[in-house]
Protein backbone atom coordinates (compact mmCIF):
# COMPACT_ATOMS: atom_id res chain seq x y z
CA UNK A 1 0.00 0.00 0.00
CA UNK A 2 2.90 2.62 0.96
CA UNK A 3 4.51 1.62 -2.76
CA UNK A 4 0.99 2.94 -4.21
CA UNK A 5 0.98 6.04 -2.05
CA UNK A 6 4.51 6.95 -3.07
CA UNK A 7 3.92 6.28 -6.52
CA UNK A 8 0.78 8.03 -6.74
CA UNK A 9 2.30 11.47 -5.04
CA UNK A 10 5.49 10.94 -7.62
CA UNK A 11 2.97 11.08 -10.28
CA UNK A 12 1.21 14.42 -9.04
CA UNK A 13 4.68 15.65 -8.15
CA UNK A 14 6.09 15.31 -11.92
CA UNK A 15 3.09 16.07 -13.70
CA UNK A 16 3.28 19.56 -11.44
CA UNK A 17 6.53 19.97 -12.33
CA UNK A 18 5.84 19.48 -16.26
CA UNK A 19 3.18 22.26 -15.79
CA UNK A 20 4.91 24.53 -14.32
CA UNK A 21 7.88 24.19 -16.94
CA UNK A 22 5.87 24.36 -19.36
CA UNK A 23 4.01 27.42 -18.50
CA UNK A 24 6.78 29.34 -16.98
CA UNK A 25 10.21 28.03 -18.98
CA UNK A 26 8.46 27.86 -22.66
CA UNK A 27 10.96 28.23 -24.52
CA UNK A 28 13.37 25.75 -22.39
CA UNK A 29 10.40 22.78 -22.69
CA UNK A 30 10.25 23.90 -26.50
CA UNK A 31 14.45 23.00 -26.65
CA UNK A 32 13.68 19.82 -24.79
CA UNK A 33 11.07 18.58 -26.83
CA UNK A 34 12.65 19.14 -30.10
CA UNK A 35 15.90 17.89 -28.99
CA UNK A 36 13.93 14.63 -28.26
CA UNK A 37 11.91 14.18 -32.01
CA UNK A 38 15.50 15.22 -33.41
CA UNK A 39 17.03 12.08 -32.18
CA UNK A 40 14.18 10.12 -32.51
CA UNK A 41 13.76 11.15 -36.34
CA UNK A 42 17.42 10.35 -36.55
CA UNK A 43 17.31 6.88 -34.99
CA UNK A 44 14.53 6.05 -37.30
CA UNK A 45 16.96 7.11 -40.43
CA UNK A 46 19.42 5.02 -39.28
CA UNK A 47 17.44 2.34 -38.86
CA UNK A 48 15.81 2.80 -42.60
CA UNK A 49 19.51 3.14 -43.60
CA UNK A 50 20.16 -0.20 -42.69
CA UNK A 51 17.68 -1.49 -44.29
CA UNK A 52 18.33 0.36 -48.02
CA UNK A 53 20.92 -0.02 -50.23
CA UNK A 54 24.33 2.46 -49.09
CA UNK A 55 24.72 6.06 -51.10
CA UNK A 56 27.88 7.39 -51.94
CA UNK A 57 29.27 10.56 -50.02
CA UNK A 58 29.55 12.39 -53.41
CA UNK A 59 25.93 11.89 -54.25
CA UNK A 60 24.88 13.02 -50.44
CA UNK A 61 27.46 16.55 -51.45
CA UNK A 62 25.99 16.98 -54.47
CA UNK A 63 22.36 17.19 -53.06
CA UNK A 64 23.55 19.40 -50.58
CA UNK A 65 24.83 22.11 -53.20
Amino acid sequence: MEATLAEDRIKDMLEEVFVKMMREQKGAFYDIVMEALEDIALGNAIQQGRRNRFIFKRRILAALK
